[in-house]
């Protein structure tokens, strides 16, 4: 872009945000992320421009405001999650959708595979732990695999799995996004079938209200991860009007964001995947809540919110790759 168009674009919100009195933090710092994303346009195409000087001692002014005592910088850690993550699944809603859609498919894919080759889930799922569920099917404890050791060492080893997973599937958007698709084709076909396996039980309903206890959490997270796997993926392929490493870093900073702010759930997800699910005597409106509660909140969190915070911030045009 020309820097008399760009400079057009943006000058009444440059003008805005010198003339903003505002102490909210959250809004100081949406501030500063859209100043320091036109400064970074800015020194990549007209790097001795009085323009890239002008959004430089705009960026330094917002700095200023931001970091100028300590109270603020403890507050940092709370304003990612409450304000810097939504705002990025709000731009980066795109491919969360996606990655939605990829999880979706690929789960039908195996439910459809395991309905119509009997040897699919053994295939899948491995002979051994079939084997080990039908005797605990036939024992009347289909779901007693969560019982099979102690909550605290579960616990520690599905926290680690979990997250080493994520970090896998967000990784392998640097292969132009290929490679998370195939995470995403990986564990969707696993999930598919596995679900199945218990329908074709009879136990489609238990199943439900017993495994999802913790899976709505981690199969959310999957999802909002391979959001995030793509989002490094397709700044690679299209960077639009930045330079390819530049819309690179750019990507690879908002996935690196969503992979860590996922975290937390997906440790939630192994306390209730540890503690609580391995409790199927539980009254059924119990394990309802739980499942309700769990999938409002990823709603709220990942789509609502986001999308709410970002009309009331009322930022100017977003530099990213959407």
């Amino acid at each position: 872009m020309r820097e008399a168009l760009f400079v057009k674009q943006n000058s009444e919100k440059w003008k805005s945000y010198e003339q903003l009195q505002s102490t909210d933090p959250d809004v100081l710092a949406e501030r500063f992320i859209e100043v320091t994303n036109d400064l970074a346009y800015a020194k990549t195409f007209y790097p001795k421009s009085q323009t890239t000087a002008y959004i430089n001692g705009l960026a330094s002014k917002f700095h200023q405001s931001i970091y100028k005592n300590k109270k603020e910088k403890s507050n940092r850690f709370i304003s990612f999650w409450k304000t810097e993550l939504p705002l990025i699944f709000a731009h980066r809603q795109k491919q969360l959708l996606y990655s939605f859609l990829f999880f979706f498919v690929f789960c039908l894919i195996g439910a459809l595979s395991a309905k119509y080759d009997d040897r699919f889930v053994t295939l899948i799922m491995g002979e051994g732990y079939v084997k080990m569920t039908n005797e605990n099917i036939a024992k009347g404890d289909p779901f007693g695999v969560y019982k099979s050791i102690g909550e605290f060492p579960m616990f520690f080893m599905i926290a680690a799995n979990n997250i080493y997973v994520s970090f896998r599937v967000f990784a392998s958007g640097i292969l132009l996004s290929v490679g998370t698709v195939y995470q995403l084709l990986s564990n969707g076909i696993m999930l598919g079938s596995f679900q199945y396996y218990f329908f074709s039980k009879g136990l489609g309903w238990p199943s439900v209200l017993t495994i999802w206890i913790h899976g709505t959490l981690e199969i959310s997270a999957i999802v909002i991860v391979g959001g995030a796997g793509l989002t490094v993926g397709n700044s690679i392929l299209f960077p639009k009007t930045f330079t390819r490493l530049e819309s690179f870093k750019r990507g690879a900073k908002d996935a690196m964001k969503i992979a860590i702010g996922i975290v937390p759930i997906l440790i939630v997800a192994a306390f209730l995947e540890s503690f609580v699910t391995r409790h199927t005597e539980m009254p059924m409106w119990l394990s309802i809540i739980i499942l309700a509660v769990s999938l409002l909140f990823i709603a709220w969190y990942a789509i609502f919110y986001p999308n709410r915070l970002h009309r009331n911030l009322k930022p100017g045009p977003y530099n990213g790759n959407l």
